[in-house]
């Protein structure tokens, strides 16, 4: 406690002031204020002076535990007042106890102050010391000033030595010209590691005023990277696209889709914290890998039919249907018994399916679940099959659960009709690679007749049971498969 209980009180009370902004915006909603702690109370606390101090710590307390890091990063904008940012890191640094999420937020509004000084060009040149002996940057100077009436830590020996290794990583920072180079580095664990090894000492304004011009250098340099990676990734997504195809790469067992890039924000990304965000940003650096081993895309005779661009080939795309050879006779299709073998191969063919799509509908921008991205074609869900995939009840024995998995099997099977389809038109030159897939469509087509039985079962169920709504999705998705099954039908007879 300071001597002053009014000036510790106007601290927090501008942190509390922009804690509940931040968490108006956040929730879209005002929130309620402790009691005896509105504005027009605080300005009368006179003889309860210390009761109110005490009200007021313990209601930053919760707010606290309410605040991450990433949210005080977005919320420090160009437009926060300077003072409101003093008044932030004041309130961080006289905290009795603190977290790694104290020490997070007392960085990021050290470096907001930083970058965003009162005067242009204020940090710039450097200083000397109280005593007139020691150089000090004038931002440890400021911060000096800012928390004079804080007990600063006095900095160990070793703790001395750990603020040289910043300015060489620094350095090191500007030295990267590619997104892929830097992050795999480990630069930012190792930076991450040194900021905790402070402890303590990380409040004082000598460890601030060195890290602050670090992370302002690894910023900017982050920063561009990461939008040249995401440029680069774009364009390449954008050139498969035209090329008729929606696969870019597969990264850590999930396809990477056209449509994934497209929906991906980059400015949203940033906003969050380099350390929660690493996992996202390590991704991002895999696919710019993967796409780098790629060779650059060729335009393709624009009066040739396109096919799949296999992930960045450049091969011109060829027809997908070749004519036969005159005067070869056709070939004729003779299905065989469907095994047991060819179905349980099948059914585990459908299982990854099913789990594929699953994780992309649960993943996906609610804007285009219903839009799934498959190897050489879109995918397209009705609102109750996405609900399904969506679903966490499946595993209920209850009519809602059965419909849910009715409608999980149906899409899968559509999906894996549809596959066999596009691939069967991509052979039709090779006469053993035709009958496989014949093959394979014939095994589905027995898949397909027991799907649509027992999704006849529970429609009867869902009808006799008033459930006209959930009655009625089961019957569009039995529509969708039986219309499939009949195409192949007519495929396989031509």
């Amino acid at each position: 406690m300071v001597e002053d209980p009014k000036w510790e009180l106007s601290i927090l009370a501008n942190v509390s002031g922009f804690y509940q902004k931040l968490l108006r915006d956040y929730l879209q909603g005002d929130l309620p204020v402790h009691p005896g702690l509105e504005d027009e109370a605080i300005h009368q606390a006179n003889a309860n002076l210390r009761e109110t101090l005490g009200k007021m710590h313990r209601w930053l307390q919760l707010l606290d535990m309410a605040i991450t890091p990433a949210m005080v990063r977005q919320a420090l904008t160009t437009d926060t007042d300077p003072e409101i940012a003093e008044a932030l890191i004041r309130y961080y640094t006289r905290k009795r106890e603190f977290s790694d999420s104290d020490r997070d937020k007392t960085d990021l509004v050290a470096t907001f102050l930083y970058r965003h000084p009162r005067v242009p060009g204020q940090w710039e040149r450097r200083g000397y010391g109280l005593d007139g002996s020691l150089p000090l940057s004038p931002f440890e100077i400021a911060l000096i000033e800012i928390l004079a009436d804080s007990d600063a830590p006095m900095l160990p020996e070793e703790h001395v030595q750990l603020l040289r290794e910043f300015e060489p990583l620094r350095e090191q920072v500007t030295e990267f010209q590619n997104f892929n180079a830097l992050i795999e580095s480990g630069l930012m664990s190792r930076v991450r590691e040194l900021k905790q090894s402070f402890a303590r000492s990380f409040y004082h304004p000598g460890v601030l005023a060195t890290i602050a011009p670090y992370n302002v250098a690894f910023g900017e340099k982050f920063d561009g990277l990461f939008h040249s990676a995401i440029g680069e990734i774009k364009t390449f997504a954008k050139n498969v696209e035209e090329l008729g195809g929606s696969i870019l790469s597969n990264i850590d067992g999930v396809d990477v889709t056209v449509e994934h890039v497209q929906a991906l924000e980059e400015n949203e990304l940033l906003k969050i914290d380099y350390v929660t965000a690493l996992d996202k940003f390590r991704r991002v650096s895999k696919l710019k890998r993967e796409i780098d081993k790629r060779p650059r895309i060729r335009r393709a005779n624009p009066t040739a039919v396109p096919t799949r661009s296999g992930g960045g080939s450049a091969a011109a795309a060829k027809p997908a249907r070749v004519a036969a050879r005159p005067g070869a006779a056709p070939v004729k299709f003779v299905p065989v018994p469907v095994t047991a073998q060819q179905l349980s191969l099948e059914e585990a063919k459908l299982s990854r399916v099913q789990e594929s799509i699953r994780i992309f509908v649960r993943v996906a921008d609610p804007k285009f679940r219903q839009v799934v991205p498959m190897r050489f074609f879109n995918l397209n869900l009705t609102p109750a099959e996405v609900e399904a995939y969506c679903a966490d009840y499946l595993e209920e024995k209850s009519l809602r659960a059965a419909i849910g998995r009715t409608l999980l099997r149906t899409v899968a099977v559509i999906a894996r009709i549809q596959t066999e389809l596009e691939e069967l038109k991509r052979c039709q030159a090779n006469t053993s690679l035709w009958k496989l897939r014949a093959d394979a469509l014939m095994v589905l087509l027995e898949v397909a007749r027991s799907a649509h039985e027992a999704g006849g079962l529970v429609y009867k169920q869902a009808q006799g049971g008033g459930e006209a709504a959930l009655a009625e999705a089961v019957q569009t998705s039995m529509r969708k498969l039986r219309e499939r099954a009949e195409f192949v039908v007519k495929t396989l007879a031509v």
